[in-house]
């Protein structure tokens, strides 16, 4: 159909923040050994470099809302692309660790708001019946941006000093901001943002009629309705009747994190030389993770939207704690034999990727009210990523101190309890409007009938 083409396309150049995400993210992974070298740096102070993104990040995610809903989501993401660009060539040329510092800690302010305002717009634009798959293009972005960065860093590694290698590895993200900064000008402003912040009723409609022209009237009315009925153009995101959002988006945005992803993203070379592969082996096993994840990825969009949110998550959930409990046992056993942590840490990509990495961003986007929709997503981004932060800062520390097996441990028990929260709490949201699900989480007397499936 050609009005979903069209917001296709909107949302694939809108998840190219994604992509710069990923790539972002992982990049580090091939440097941070050479880096650690390079300014001669502690555990503690190469935990600190590349936890210092992810402080941005937090920061981003945490303040992402205010210009999202002042600005406007399209103005917001131009800008993150600004901030994408500068972190990647200042970086590059970054002439002491402490420039270097300030520049990541740019580059993770840039990812933090990206991860709010993306899902956000994409969630407004898009079909109920197809939110769930258009949504999870940003994760899907994030994923190639992590499986081509490993790419790059391999390729880069073997042909370029390591002295310049880290570099080149750093700066090739400008490319794709580029890209994002010349694109971002062909897609409209969020419909339901210029409704609600703007009151810019006509043009918002003009934008719907391009969506889905039979129900372009009906669904204006429906968001000016739930509009009128707010109790206040400025609404506090801390009121009991959001309780709920709160705690579903609180939970997913933890459990995303604690299920132990960016130590592996992060340090995934690091944790395979431990077992006795070489460096040039432990990235050449870093594709294969990324390629993994994103072929998951990809089966997890086709499902999304068939099955819901809630059975990938009860999937994944089950798989993870497996796996994870399977890593934790050879590092207590140095148990290494036959790549044994190797496979199981692709297996574990294959069960995350399916489960709540094509989920997350989806069910926070989802969840939250249109009134507070940005302020919601800022909470569950500023959730998910000071966790991931800890994560990252402690993660080289333990493993020095040989509490590897213990950390995975950790994440092993943080799983079983996600289980037990998919299971007994989280609400399914497949197929529902954005109204509906409003209409949902503000209505405490809805039984569970309405909020899980039992097919």
């Amino acid at each position: 159909m050609k009005y979903l083409d069209k917001v296709y396309i909107w949302s694939l150049v809108i998840a190219i923040g994604g992509f710069l995400f990923g790539f972002d993210t992982a990049v580090i992974s091939g440097a941070e050994q050479t880096i650690q070298h390079y300014w001669d740096l502690s555990s503690i102070q190469i935990g600190f470099t590349v936890s210092i993104a992810i402080i941005g990040t937090v920061i981003g995610a945490l303040t992402g809302g205010t210009p999202s809903d002042s600005l406007g989501r399209k103005k917001t993401l131009f800008f993150i692309a600004v901030l994408y660009l500068l972190s990647s060539i200042g970086t590059a040329f970054s002439t002491n660790w402490e420039l270097f510092l300030v520049l990541r800690f740019i580059g993770g302010i840039a990812v933090g708001v990206s991860c709010v305002v993306a899902p956000i717009y994409i969630s407004e634009i898009s079909p109920a019946d197809s939110r769930g798959r258009l949504v999870a293009l940003f994760q899907f972005n994030v994923v190639v941006g992590i499986l081509l960065a490993y790419v790059s860093n391999y390729f880069i590694s073997i042909w370029l000093p390591g002295n310049i290698a880290w570099r080149v590895m750093l700066g090739i993200l400008a490319i794709p901001s580029l890209i994002l900064l010349i694109c971002i000008r062909f897609v409209p402003e969020s419909p339901r943002w210029l409704i609600l912040k703007k009151n810019h009723i006509d043009e918002a409609k003009a934008i719907f009629s391009q969506i889905d022209p039979q129900e372009a009237n009906n669904i204006v009315k429906t968001i000016i309705n739930h509009k009128e009925n707010a109790e206040s153009p400025k609404v506090s995101l801390w009121q009991k009747k959001y309780l709920a959002p709160i705690v579903f988006a609180g939970l997913i945005a933890f459990f995303n994190q604690v299920a132990g992803i960016n130590a592996i993203i992060y340090y995934a070379p690091r944790i395979i030389e431990m077992t006795g592969l070489g460096k040039s082996a432990s990235l050449l096993s870093t594709i294969g993770i990324g390629l993994v994840n994103f072929i998951f990825t990809l089966i997890a969009m086709n499902f999304i939207d068939r099955i819901g949110r809630r059975k990938l998550m009860l999937v994944g959930s089950i798989g993870l704690v497996v796996t994870l409990g399977l890593i934790s046992r050879s590092f207590y056993l140095q148990d290494f034999g036959n790549l044994l942590v190797v496979i199981l840490l692709l297996i574990y990509i294959a069960f995350f990727a399916f489960s709540q990495g094509a989920v997350v961003w989806v069910f926070i986007s989802e969840i939250f009210p249109n009134q507070v929709r940005a302020k919601g997503q800022s909470l569950g981004s500023f959730i998910n990523w000071a966790s991931a932060a800890l994560i990252a800062f402690l993660f080289p520390v333990l493993v020095a101190r040989g509490h590897t097996g213990g950390t995975f441990l950790f994440f092993t028990i943080m799983m079983v309890l996600q289980l037990i929260f998919v299971i007994r709490f989280m609400p399914e949201t497949k197929g529902k409007s954005l109204e509906q699900i409003e209409s949902y989480v503000l209505e405490e007397e809805n039984s569970k009938q309405q909020v899980y499936e039992t097919k």
